[in-house]
C-alpha cells in the first residue's frame, strides 16, 4: 500500500457533474471525469408525462445526481490506477439554491407515482425564477416589519432562494407542501444519500435560507406574517442541525461504497456551494482578498472579521465560506453571457469568416484585435446590464446600454467596450465593500474566463487598480470540495485538521499575475467616473427609461 492519500471532489454544475481525484500532499489533480445529466435542465416539460411547464421554471431529476457518483467516481479511480483504499474522503459542491421536497424516509416526492405529475414535487434548480411573486412579498413584508435580516442580504431576498421556493410550493401545490417532511438543498440531499444522515451546511443555510449563526432563522412571527401555514416552517420542514463546512457528515454507506468503488466508512464532508468552494482552492483563507468565480456571470466572495452592511451584497454569513470568518458575497448577473450575446447575435459576417481563416474562435479574433487599442481610444462606454443588475443595485429590470458609436466604430471596439463594462461593474462592487469597511486589497480569479481571456484580466487589473492572481486549476470548485473532504477526514487519517492547513499545501495559483499598468489606470479612472454617472442616472431612478421600454414591450 502506498503512503500517498487522496480525496475526491465532486462539482455539481447546471448541466453536468464532474469528479476530480486529488493528491492530498500538494493538491495535484490526478484524474477527472464528467457525467452529463441524463435529464439535463427540465424547463419545458416533465419527463415521461410531458406535462408543460410555465415560463421561468427550471427543474432537475434527483436521480441524475446519483448517476454522477455512479459513473464519474469509478471512472477517476480507473483512470488513475490508484488503490481505492488510499482515498480517505469525498466532498461535493453544488449550484444553489437548488432544492427539493423529501418524505420521512428521505425520498424525493417526484419518485412517487402519485406526485410525479406535479412539477412542484421535482428539484427546483437554482435558476428557477417562477417564485418572483413570493420573493416580492417576502421583501415587502420584511421591510414593513423592519426585519433585521434584510440588510444582511443587501436589502432584498432573491426568488432563487429557499424561502421563496418553499412558499411557491405552498401557494400552488399545498398537497405537496403537506406531504413534505423536509425541504433540503440538493447538496445536503446527496450527502444524505451518501451517509444516511441529514446534515445541513452553514453555507447554503446562511446564503440561501436566511439562517444566521447567532439568530437562527427568521422568527415564527415573520413566517406567520407571510402565511399562517408557514408559521412553524423553521422548526418542522427546515429542522435539523446546521454545521460548518469541513464537518464530517458521516461515513460512506456500504451501498454507496459498492456503487462507487470506494471503501465504506470513509469521511464524507457536508455539502458546499460551487463558487464558495473555490475560495480556499486559490489559497484565500483570510480577509482582504476578493475571489471572482468568472464564467457566464461572476460571483464575488470576500472574508471579513466583523459583520458590516454593504449595499447590494447577496449576503454576509458567519462560517459561510471559511469557518471563523464572515463570508461576504456579491455578483454580476451577466459577464461571459454578454460577450457570448455579442458574438452570437451582433458580430458581422466578415469577422466570423476572418476568424475561420485564422483558425481561431470569434472571441479569440476579437480579443486579439481589441488588445491593440489603448484605454479610451474607442470612444465607447457601456453599461453591463444585459441580464439586469445583481450588485449593487439588485434590479433585474435594468438593461444594457452602449454609448459613443459612430459610423467608424469597429466590432472589436464594441467587444472591448463590453469587456470594460463588466470590469466597471466589478469595480462598483469592490468600492462598495471597501468604502463600508470590508477591505479589498487584491483580487483572485478562477473559472472559465480567466483561463481564456488575457485582455479581460488586464482590463480588470487596470480598472480596479489591483493585482489579480489566477487559479492554476481548471476545476477550482472540485478542488475546494476535495480540500474540505480532507478536513472532514482529519490529519489522523491522512487529511488536514483545518481548511487553512489544507489550503497551505493544496491550493494553487499561477506564477504569472496581472498587475495594473499606471498609464491605463489613469485613463480608466476618468472612464469609470463617466460609467458611475450613467450607472446612477439609469439605475437609481432619475431616468427609468429602461423600465418604461420594458413595459411598452410587454404591452406590445
Amino acid at each position: 500500500m502506498s503512503g500517498k492519500k487522496y480525496a475526491i471532489g465532486v462539482d455539481y454544475g447546471t448541466q453536468s457533474g464532474r469528479a476530480v481525484l486529488v493528491d492530498l500532499t500538494d493538491g495535484t489533480e490526478i484524474a477527472d471525469h464528467v457525467t452529463p445529466y441524463p435529464h439535463h435542465v427540465i424547463d419545458e416539460q416533465l419527463p415521461v408525462s410531458g406535462i408543460k411547464l410555465e415560463h421561468d421554471w427550471a427543474l432537475q431529476h434527483p436521480a441524475d445526481y446519483i448517476e454522477v457518483l455512479k459513473r464519474s467516481v469509478p471512472a477517476v479511480l480507473g483512470e488513475s490506477g490508484i488503490d481505492p483504499a488510499d482515498v480517505v474522503a469525498i466532498g461535493i459542491d453544488f449550484t444553489a439554491c437548488t432544492m427539493l421536497p423529501i418524505d420521512k424516509e428521505g425520498s424525493p416526492l417526484c419518485f412517487f407515482p402519485e406526485y410525479k405529475d406535479n412539477p412542484h414535487s421535482w428539484v427546483k434548480l437554482w435558476k428557477h425564477h417562477a417564485a418572483q411573486d413570493e420573493a416580492n412579498r417576502i421583501n415587502e413584508i420584511a421591510a414593513a416589519r423592519g426585519e433585521k435580516f434584510l440588510p444582511r442580504y443587501g436589502g432584498k431576498i432573491s426568488s432563487e432562494w429557499m424561502i421563496a421556493k418553499v412558499w411557491q410550493i405552498l401557494d400552488e401545490a399545498p398537497d405537496i407542501y403537506e406531504q413534505t417532511d423536509q425541504f433540503l438543498e440538493a447538496t445536503d440531499w446527496v450527502i444524505f444519500r451518501m451517509t444516511g444522515n441529514v446534515a445541513r451546511n452553514s453555507c447554503t443555510a446562511g446564503y440561501k435560507a436566511i439562517w444566521h449563526k447567532r439568530d437562527g432563522y427568521p422568527s415564527n412571527d415573520f413566517f406567520k406574517a407571510l402565511d399562517p401555514r408557514l408559521e412553524k416552517l423553521a422548526e418542522t420542514k427546515l429542522r435539523g442541525e446546521i454545521v460548518p463546512l469541513g464537518t464530517n457528515a458521516g461515513g460512506l454507506t456500504e451501498e454507496m461504497a459498492a456503487m462507487t468503488g470506494l471503501k465504506p466508512g470513509i469521511a464524507v464532508a457536508v455539502g458546499n456551494v460551487d463558487a464558495h468552494a473555490a475560495v480556499p482552492a486559490v489559497g484565500v483563507t483570510e480577509p482582504g482578498k476578493l475571489v471572482m468565480a468568472m464564467g457566464t456571470s461572476i460571483c464575488h466572495m470576500l472574508l471579513g472579521s466583523e459583520e458590516k452592511e454593504v449595499e447590494g451584497m447577496c449576503g454576509v454569513v458567519e462560517d459561510g465560506i471559511i469557518p471563523g470568518y464572515l463570508g461576504y458575497e456579491a455578483g454580476q448577473s451577466a459577464v461571459g453571457d454578454i460577450f457570448e450575446w455579442y458574438v452570437e447575435e451582433a458580430v458581422p459576417a466578415y469577422v466570423k469568416e476572418a476568424a475561420q481563416q485564422d483558425g481561431v474562435s470569434v472571441h479569440e479574433w476579437l480579443e486579439k484585435k481589441a488588445s491593440v487599442y489603448k484605454p479610451g481610444q474607442s470612444g465607447l462606454l457601456a453599461l453591463d446590464w444585459w441580464n439586469g443588475n445583481r450588485s449593487v443595485l439588485v434590479d433585474t429590470d435594468l438593461t444594457g446600454l452602449l454609448l459613443g458609436c459612430t459610423l467608424l466604430t469597429k466590432p472589436e471596439e464594441i467587444y472591448r467596450a463590453l469587456l470594460e463594462a463588466t470590469a466597471y461593474g466589478t469595480r462598483k462592487i469592490v468600492d462598495a465593500f471597501h468604502s463600508n469597511g470590508v477591505e479589498v486589497n487584491e483580487l483572485y480569479a478562477c473559472g472559465g474566463l480567466p483561463q481564456k481571456n488575457r485582455l479581460l484580466m488586464q482590463i480588470y487589473a487596470d480598472v480596479t487598480n489591483r493585482e489579480i492572481k489566477i487559479a492554476a486549476s481548471r476545476q477550482t470548485p472540485a478542488l475546494g470540495a476535495a480540500m474540505f473532504a480532507a478536513v472532514a477526514a482529519g490529519s489522523a487519517n491522512g487529511g488536514y485538521d483545518s481548511i487553512v492547513d489544507a489550503a497551505k499545501k493544496m491550493a494553487r495559483v499561477r506564477e504569472e499575475t496581472f498587475k495594473p499598468i499606471p498609464a491605463n489606470v489613469a485613463v480608466y479612472e476618468k472612464l469609470y467616473r463617466e460609467y458611475s454617472k450613467l450607472h446612477d442616472y439609469f439605475g437609481r431612478g432619475e431616468n427609468d427609461v429602461m423600465k418604461r421600454l420594458k413595459a411598452i414591450k410587454e404591452e406590445a
